[in-house]
């Protein structure tokens, strides 16, 4: 098959639905879903063109904004959303039985405070699991405000200890230097 200029020429519109052709990657629109108001002619039938769509690309990859929690971490809290989340269920039912006079209100609400209570449990455990992560494995070093401020006032009071030093040697010398004789 030879193949004419307008073949070779593609119109910049007709850059979309190459790069579909192309394959699939960043930049790269989704097969699945046509973009508005624009078509590619397609393939020729019997000397005319059909117009095919161009399609749009379904999403885009964007870096992370927070690095993700060490598993020992993300296990915690997902235990303590489950736990959360079944305690939630438990207050709403037990509010319920109260409400229609349900046999099942008084023990509804007793596991409702049991399951307060471990969902308290269960978050603490999360905070603790992230505290004892941090410090076993490190974290990225960012001086706090504190040590920084800290540091900065040490390194100005021996700065002045020595200045002090060096001008009270100073004054030391020059008394001598002005005497006649040893004491």
């Amino acid at each position: 098959m030879v193949m004419g200029t307008a073949e070779r020429r593609r119109a910049p519109e007709d850059a979309g639905a190459a790069a579909s052709a192309a394959g699939s990657g960043p930049g790269v629109p989704d097969r699945d879903i046509p973009a508005r108001g624009r078509a590619v002619e397609g393939p020729e039938r019997e000397g005319r063109r059909e117009p095919q769509p161009v399609y749009r690309q379904l999403w885009t990859e964007e870096p992370a904004r927070r690095r993700r929690l060490p598993d020992p971490v993300r296990t915690a809290a997902v235990r303590a959303v489950l736990v959360v989340a079944v305690t939630l269920i438990l207050a709403m039912v037990a509010f319920l039985c109260t409400m229609a006079g349900s046999w099942l209100a008084f023990p509804m609400v007793i596991s409702s405070v049991a399951g307060t209570v471990v969902a308290t449990w269960g978050v603490l455990d999360v905070w603790v699991t992230r505290q004892v992560w941090n410090q076993r494995h490190g974290v990225v070093s960012v001086p706090s405000s504190t040590a920084r401020a800290m540091r900065r006032e040490r390194r100005r009071a021996r700065r002045q200890a020595r200045t002090a030093e060096r001008a009270l040697g100073r004054i030391r010398g020059r008394g001598r230097a002005g005497q006649l004789s040893h004491p």
